[in-house]
């Protein structure tokens, strides 16, 4: 089965799936929009990746705050959820995604990606720890060992 994440940005949507043994989230794309409320493109650029990758299911970042109250990003990640759910028919997993775009910005880093760069591919590293995160949860409690440990 394989599996799309999601990190659900103001104007963009960084994409990874995973692998079909479902072990290992590799990044696709960063899907850009204009404005934040202008989503027909966004979802049916989304809907043609799940076609695509014979996507199952999504898990979708929940940017909680750090105390874990749910804030306007929050919210606004949840009516995503509901229009995804709703256009896709598959299930949508809120996974919390608390300091992944700052993991996403050190590993860029660390790997020597300039600057100017980071920003193009910032979302879909994010989305590839949401969804790897995800996925690592599920080898754990299939008693398996996460991909990399």
């Amino acid at each position: 089965m394989r599996i799309m994440g999601l990190d659900y940005g103001t104007k963009t949507v960084g994409v990874a799936v995973s692998d079909p043994l479902g072990i290992t989230a590799q990044a696709v794309e960063t899907i850009a929009r204009k404005e934040e409320n202008k989503l027909r493109k966004t979802c049916a650029r989304i809907e043609a990746l799940i076609s695509e990758y014979g996507i199952e299911k999504i898990v979708l970042g929940f940017p909680k705050h750090m105390n874990n109250d749910i804030g306007e990003r929050a919210e606004k990640a949840l009516e995503f959820r509901s229009m995804l759910e709703r256009r896709t028919g598959l299930e949508v997993i809120m996974w919390d995604e608390r300091l992944t775009t700052v993991s996403a910005e050190r590993t860029l880093i660390e790997s020597g990606v300039r600057r100017e760069n980071r920003k193009k591919h910032i979302d879909q590293i994010a989305a590839v720890f949401i969804l790897q995160g995800y996925l690592d949860m599920l080898s754990m409690q299939q008693g398996q060992t996460p991909a990399g440990k």
